[in-house]
């Protein structure tokens, strides 16, 4: 047995005492949990200053530096998400509906924690904290399993998570992690079926294609976001402006950030110019078609990868379209499922967009980045799932539960 199915079974023993537990125990831990990883904010962000360290020597290029970066503010943040679960109702042990069939037997539908849950990320800390918490509330064990990158901050981490966890009589193997970052520790990850119930990855587009194609785990697909944003002839300039800078500049590494901009050609010749001047003097390399290069000097011009590409970085693919039907082609040939947004004042352009475009999170006149746990008033999440089966979209506690049949009776047969 591998040193990873051990801590695999451990974590599936845990998950059975956890699945008893009431919600003002697990509201108890979860308190703990906050606390004690605001109380020792110094020992993570240290370690997490040597991962950074680390990471530059590598070559890590900022935008990865930055998914792996944890300030004294995200660590606040990462507490406050937290403690928002715990006002959250818990969803296990909800009644769904019930029944009572013609022989007498009493059916109730309850949702009820999944059980062992595996996921495996790359450079962003902050996931060990909001998974090991999204799992505990509803009532689930975890194992985690991040990248090299961060192996000191997620090691910090979990063992402040342990430790208060612990203290509160629960389960100490309620999370933990695989601490051998090789690639052969992943893949051992992916086959432990019987053992882990779900498996979540979370990280770039090679990561979440490795598990998808190789696990024998029962797979949710989250985060890869090749987000579009179209700019439609009727666009409110102002607000064309401000929601594009927004969706792909105010944070580039994260997977609901723009990557992708697509511009009517009713409006092109007077908008695109603008806008493009107000992402490139935020730094924005722009990467467009021949009449977007024609529009706007110092574009260079796009080859058909750069549609394709989630950049998580300060660059976007540009396109000048014909108008809503190309518009709306182009997402379906080259977006991921995660979000898309349209801009316009035109009701009938808006609604068809909603309507055609196949994507967990469709927006009109808003930001890409939106789409998210905390904005959907779901708490932290535990991912954003562009598949669309058990979960689709933002994925917080209830889609950590499934559903169990309670049947009563009083001596029947069939």
């Amino acid at each position: 047995m591998t040193v990873t199915e051990q801590l695999g079974r451990r974590v599936k023993e845990a998950s059975r005492q956890l699945a008893a537990l009431s919600s003002g125990k697990k509201n108890e831990a979860l308190a703990a949990v906050a606390d004690a990883i605001w109380a020792r904010r110094e020992e993570i962000l240290a370690a997490n200053a040597a991962d950074i360290a680390a990471g530059r020597e590598a070559g890590l290029r900022e935008g990865l530096i930055d998914r792996l970066t944890l300030t004294e503010e995200r660590v606040l943040g990462i507490c406050e998400a937290v403690r928002k679960l715990i006002a959250l109702e818990d969803p296990a042990g909800v009644i769904e509906s019930g029944s009572v069939r013609p022989n007498g037997l009493r059916i109730e539908k309850v949702r009820v924690p999944i059980g062992a849950v595996g996921i495996i990320f790359e450079s962003r800390p902050n996931v060990a904290a909001d998974g090991a918490a999204l799992c505990l509330k509803s009532g689930n064990a975890v194992l985690l399993r991040g990248g090299k990158e961060a192996i000191r901050s997620n090691t910090a981490l979990v063992s402040v998570m342990r430790a208060a966890i612990a203290g509160c009589g629960l389960p100490e193997d309620s999370v933990l992690l695989v601490e051998d970052t090789s690639r052969q520790s992943a893949n051992e990850m992916m086959k432990l079926h019987g053992v882990l119930d779900l498996l979540i990855p979370r990280g770039g587009a090679g990561l979440i294609r490795a598990v998808v194609e190789n696990a024998t785990v029962p797979v949710i697909e989250t985060g890869v976001g090749n987000c579009h944003i179209y700019l439609e002839q009727t666009a409110d300039p102002e607000m064309a402006e401000r929601i594009t800078v927004n969706a792909k500049t105010s944070r580039v590494s994260v997977c609901n950030a723009a990557e992708s901009l697509l511009v009517d050609e009713g409006c092109a010749a007077d908008l695109l110019p603008w806008v493009a001047k107000a992402l490139m003097d935020r730094g924005v390399a722009l990467r467009g078609c021949p009449k977007a290069c024609a529009l706007v000097p110092g574009m260079a011009l796009a080859d058909e990868e750069d549609y394709g590409t989630e950049y998580l970085d300060y660059v976007m693919s540009v396109k000048v379209v014909s108008g809503l039907d190309e518009a709306i082609a182009h997402i379906a040939r080259y977006s991921t499922g995660h979000s898309e947004a349209i801009v316009t004042r035109d009701y009938a352009a808006a609604e068809r967009f909603l309507n055609e475009v196949d994507s967990a999170a469709v927006y009109v006149n808003a930001s890409t980045r939106f789409t998210d746990g905390g904005e959907f008033g779901l708490g932290a999440e535990i991912g954003i799932s562009t598949q669309k089966l058990h979960a689709r979209g933002p994925m917080g506690l209830a889609a950590l539960t499934t559903c169990k049949y309670k049947v009563y009776g009083s001596g029947q047969i069939r």
